[in-house]
């Protein structure tokens, strides 16, 4: 990520230590590695990210030290599919690791993805059991690859960077190929060398008559509805906010820098509130550690589909550029990020991030009928990317408050994948009927945010808050007492939270140095609104992968390595490589360096009106002030001028 510098700067001035790695940097890495002879022909790049610099390093660091600029790799080779950890010191072009990773497979790259499509369109197999169905137009044809799970993996070949492919068509060049799918049809290929090792086929039913276009000059009989009024979003002055070239945010009382990876899309680091009287450290690294889909339909169509859409392939590389009016609406400043191909070379994402306020309505009121009316209106500073990931599209914003709020939304739309079903068949129980002999499967979204929280300093103690009702008694005759009791969560034993809708279950990150005015810790509480279940039987090959989704939050201690809840490298696993093998050692974590994590989603039953193209579905969670301020911080804000919403102020002293 980083904004398109001034042709005069200097490419050498030292960055920040979090900025991303800039386009000349990823060239200096390829540069390093060719020059010591450590790359050849058949090796590719799953992807290359800033080795961020330890967290203690970073938090000491000020403007003038020497800024540390280390390039990670992961590498394959697709001679012999051996996968390798590879760290370049950028500045002094040295290779410091080059590491064989014995069993993984890393993640699968949008080049191979166009790659084994074009192979295979021309494969005389696919072109033959495309011809069987009719399919004869191959212009028309979309082969969509997906990676597998290893319980699913045809045994004898495990040991391969192995795919399974899809199957869609269009009805017209720029139909909606995922309204008819060939069912009944996957195609079985090694990634690496594109070879068709297995044309999979099950009896299936017809091609639906179904109408799922969504482009209007392609719906058959659509006439487009009366227009609403303009809404302009002006701001005559400019923005509030600032964004530095080394990507520090600055907006209001708030401060944080914006990074970008291929894995996780938008990351946030270092987020501040400073109100005049000092900067306060509120959170060091937020973001997207997974997202987990697995399709509940044991059908042949769908039983192999479970994505990994950040560990298996990257938010970042399906990361699409944005455009004014559209996907973002008011003053907007935009972000380019840059990533790397799968041979390491450099290229840009056009506005990829776009940063902008919104008016977000009343922020607090009261009226006195002595007093008169007191309103102040709340605003956000928005910072949001979305990302394409083949059908579905997922919208990311996350969004600071003037009351010191941190809310993260996400919102899903595109298009569902359907199965069509023989005439006269009952829709199954495990979708729905959404067009003519057409059913959408029931399939869950689990996202999982990490949230490295350092509230006021790095030593927190996570606190599960629960409301509880008071016996009634003397103290309490009516029973209308409510009580809240905190508990700790002490060691990593303990790590495993879930929400209890009954209690009304928080948790709070609290401050072991620092207290407000009222003698209480300083703290940020995290709301969980969109937390589902796994619905998982406990032996399930898929929840064995990833048993992160077996609780709704999780409290880890800090270590810079553990990024990934379901492993570093979680393509073709059959168990858990992250959160349960962190959770093992037993550490402690009161009084010590802690990290959030939640997980959170959607448990999609279609619906009809989800059909063709789908309305977004919303969730989100929150952390929000819970003693951190010693009152409202927002007692401060100016009314409104009178000329915007706000009449001259008429109350008594």
């Amino acid at each position: 990520m980083w904004l398109r510098r001034p042709a005069q700067e200097d490419p050498d001035v030292p960055a920040h230590p979090l900025t991303p790695l800039r386009e000349e940097e990823f060239r200096r890495n390829l540069d390093v590695l060719r020059a010591e002879s450590r790359l050849t022909p058949s090796m590719r790049f799953a992807g290359v990210v800033l080795a961020e610099p330890p967290k203690e390093r970073v938090l000491a660091w000020e403007p003038g030290d020497p800024v540390e600029r280390r390039a990670r790799s992961t590498v394959w080779d697709r001679a012999d599919n051996r996968t390798y950890d590879v760290l370049v010191e950028l500045e002094g072009g040295v290779v410091e690791r080059f590491e064989h990773l014995p069993g993984i497979t890393p993640n699968f790259t949008l080049d191979e993805f166009h790659e084994v499509a074009e192979a295979l369109i021309a494969e005389p197999r696919v072109i033959a059991a495309l011809a069987a169905r009719g399919i004869t137009d191959l212009s028309l044809v979309l082969l969509d690859t997906w990676t597998y799970g290893a319980a699913v993996m045809p045994p004898q070949w495990r040991d391969r960077r192995l795919g399974w492919v899809d199957v869609w068509v269009r009805e017209t060049p720029n139909g909606n190929p995922y309204a008819h799918p060939v069912s009944g049809l996957k195609f079985v290929v090694d990634v690496n060398t594109f070879e068709l090792l297995s044309v999979d086929e099950d009896v299936a039913a017809p091609a639906a008559p179904v109408m799922g276009e969504y482009v209007p000059e392609l719906v058959p009989g659509l006439v487009p509805r009366e227009p609403l009024q303009p809404l302009e979003i002006t701001q005559p002055d400019g923005p509030s906010f600032t964004i530095s070239d080394d990507g520090e945010l600055r907006w209001a009382q708030w401060s944080l820098r914006l990074g970008f990876t291929h894995r996780e899309g938008l990351v946030l680091h270092q987020l501040a509130w400073d109100d005049g009287s000092g900067r306060r450290e509120i959170g060091y690294r937020l973001s997207f550690a997974e997202m987990v889909v697995p399709y509940r339909d044991a059908s042949f169509d769908h039983r192999r589909r479970t994505a990994y859409d950040i560990g298996e392939w990257g938010l970042g590389y399906m990361t699409t550029s944005l455009e004014l009016g559209c996907d973002c609406l008011g003053e907007i400043r935009y972000l380019d990020a840059v990533l790397s191909d799968s041979r390491g070379e450099p290229y840009s994402v056009p506005q990829a991030i776009c940063l902008h306020e919104e008016d977000d309505g009343v922020l607090w009121k009261h009226v006195d009928e002595n007093a008169g009316a007191e309103v102040r209106r709340s605003r956000r500073m928005v910072v949001s990317f979305h990302a394409t990931v083949a059908n579905y599209e997922y919208l990311v914003y996350w969004r600071l408050y003037l009351d010191g709020t941190i809310e993260c939304e996400v919102r899903a739309t595109g298009i569902m994948v359907t199965t069509p079903l023989p005439e006269g068949a009952a829709t199954p129980s495990t979708g729905t009927l959404v067009d003519q002999r057409t059913y959408a499967p029931i399939h869950q979204h689990f996202l999982v945010a990490r949230l490295d929280l350092d509230v006021d300093g790095q030593r927190t103690t996570v606190h599960e808050v629960d409301t509880h009702v008071v016996a009634t008694g003397p103290d309490n005759p009516h029973g209308l007492a409510l009580a809240t009791t905190a508990t700790p969560v002490r060691s990593e034993r303990e790590a495993g939270r879930d929400v209890d809708w009954q209690r009304q279950r928080v948790w709070k990150v609290v401050s072991s140095d620092r207290r407000n005015s009222l003698g209480t810790p300083t703290a940020y509480a995290l709301h969980t609104p969109n937390a589902l279940p796994h619905l998982f039987a406990p032996d399930a090959p898929q929840f064995l992968r990833a048993p992160v989704i077996g609780h709704d939050v999780w409290v880890t201690r800090h270590h810079d390595d553990e990024l990934w809840p379901a492993g570093d490298h979680p393509t073709q696993s059959s168990e858990d490589l992250g959160m349960t093998r962190w959770t093992a050692d037993d550490e402690p974590l009161v009084d010590t360096d802690v990290v959030l994590w939640h997980v959170f989603g959607i448990h999609h039953v279609p619906r009809p009106e989800d059909w063709p193209v789908m309305p977004v579905d919303v969730v989100s969670f929150s952390l929000t002030p819970s003693g951190f301020f010693d009152r409202n911080p927002t007692l401060d804000l100016p009314r409104s001028p009178s000329g915007h919403c706000h009449p001259p102020a008429t109350g008594k002293p």
